[in-house]
């Protein structure tokens, strides 16, 4: 499936590879971009249109695309999300703390300290995904006539999911129903005593410990909360014992974002595109059932497309997000003499880029480390190495230097029948 754009870089119906051939060969196209492969034309063309649907399965770690006419699929994709970006965010906060702890103190000065947030202000994890998904929307645009998006959001109920049985009045009368405050509740439904020790401990002094730390995603939910004694508390922090939570730990990170994304994302499509359905997951899984179709991301964007009998392409397209570069100037540990070592590379080495596309042995790898010895990292997007190791910056072939955007062809595994 080749994309095509008319001469006026507007999107058209795809054409076959021999026919793209013939148009290269002949100087009537030239190439727009190598992944997914898109040609322009050079002469003047009729631009007779499909209809074709565009189904998102919105996400909070893969987005699952698929755009389809009523008789075959025109494209098909899985988009990996980024999830490290509160990680990165309190990185970047302690090595500033640690830097101005170095400084002389500076007397505050008038409102460089006040921090407001707008209306509509959403946390920066949540934000990315929200651009990302419009991002990739408007990519498809730009190769493909779409005439309509169909998007699949997701409501989640936290306490449902906590609680199977609950019923409609629980709802208001939660387990904290009596209790001042979350700490007050765990202390209470742990009977006061730490839950390593069982009160053994000649420490009486009880802290709140939080099972996943707020920073590896996890909450101020009393099923992520246990009771520890101050020694143990400290032992637990400093890596010396380990706690014995098999069964306590639960992660909602990704239902919280994805019920805060759902109202956002679509009042931020409506505004750039006016052919905006909505759908649901419980029709997204009857769709899937009744065609005997497997669980995938993109198959569930195909059903969502409205044609789940469409002819699917024999490939997919495997995207993942990177960071653009290493923001942390220098490393953390400060060398001999006070001298601060940098922590980011060199922007070229032997001319090729953190992530480029590049081709070896007649496979396509992408560049995950480089050594200033000539010996490079390369690797599949799915993180599989090459048997032979490190290998030699001579031996490959720069195929697309890096963007934000990696793409990766994949070949379709056939349903069973």
């Amino acid at each position: 499936m080749i994309y095509v754009l008319n001469i006026q870089g507007e999107p058209i119906m795809p054409c076959s590879e021999s026919k793209c051939r013939k148009l290269l060969k002949n100087n009537k196209a030239k190439i727009f971009q190598r992944e997914p492969f898109t040609i322009q034309l050079l002469f003047e063309c009729e631009s007779q249109t499909q209809e074709i649907n565009l189904g998102i399965d919105a996400g909070s770690k893969i987005i699952g695309i698929s755009a389809t006419t009523k008789t075959k699929e025109l494209f098909s994709a899985e988009y990996q999300l980024r999830n490290d970006i509160s990680d990165l965010l309190k990185t970047r906060r302690d090595c500033r703390r640690t830097r101005r702890n170095r400084l002389r103190y500076r007397k505050p000065r008038f409102l460089n300290r006040v921090k407001t947030k707008h209306k509509g202000w959403l946390a920066p994890s949540v934000e990315n995904k929200i651009n990302n998904h419009i991002k990739i929307i408007q990519k498809i645009h730009k190769i493909l006539p779409i005439t309509k998006i169909i998007l699949e959001l997701a409501n989640f109920d936290i306490q449902k999911l906590n609680n199977p049985d609950i019923n409609k009045w629980d709802y208001q009368k939660g387990e904290r129903l009596g209790f001042e405050n979350v700490k007050s509740y765990v202390l209470y439904r742990d009977n006061y005593e730490c839950q390593y020790c069982k009160g053994k401990s000649k420490d009486n002094r009880l802290e709140v410990h939080h099972i996943i730390q707020r920073k590896d995603g996890g909450s101020n939910n009393q099923e992520n909360l246990m009771t520890l004694c101050s020694l143990h508390h400290k032992e637990v922090h400093e890596g010396k014992i380990e706690l014995n939570v098999k069964g306590m730990k639960k992660k909602y990170k990704d239902a919280t974002h994805m019920n805060i994304m759902k109202n956002f994302l679509y009042q931020r499509l409506i505004k750039l595109y006016s052919n905006i359905e909505i759908t649901y997951g419980y029709i997204t899984k009857q769709t899937r059932y009744n065609n005997n179709l497997p669980k995938e991301h993109r198959i569930d964007a195909l059903c969502i497309s409205g044609n789940p009998t469409a002819k699917q392409l024999h490939y997919w397209y495997f995207m993942k997000q990177v960071r653009k570069q290493n923001r942390q100037i220098h490393k953390n540990n400060i060398l001999k003499g006070g001298k601060k070592k940098l922590n980011q590379a060199q922007y070229r080495v032997f001319n090729f880029r953190l992530f480029d596309k590049v081709k070896f042995e007649g496979k396509e790898y992408f560049v995950f480390g480089r050594r200033n010895s000539g010996y490079f990292d390369i690797r599949k997007l799915d993180g599989t190495k090459v048997n032979k190791g490190s290998i030699s910056y001579k031996k490959l072939k720069l195929i697309q230097e890096r963007k934000s955007i990696l793409i990766e062809r994949r070949m379709a595994i056939p349903p069973l029948p």
